[in-house]
């Protein structure tokens, strides 16, 4: 003869640690998307001008030359 035994499992979860580990996830995303976006736009800028103009302009911006 066989008996069915049927157990109840609690699960207990930590919703501040889910929630700043899923926070982390995104900022850790943007970050990257920001970093993309940039490295895309300066290989943009030195494609246009060229890498003498950049630095030209760069110092331009930063230093007011």
């Amino acid at each position: 003869m066989n008996t069915n035994i049927t157990t109840a499992k609690k699960t207990e979860v930590d919703a501040a640690y889910e929630t700043s580990k899923f926070a982390l996830g995104v900022g850790i995303t943007m970050a990257a998307l920001v970093g993309i976006w940039g490295v895309a736009s300066l290989v943009s800028a030195l494609s246009t001008n060229g890498p003498v103009d950049l630095v030209k302009s760069y110092f331009t911006a930063v230093i007011g030359i």
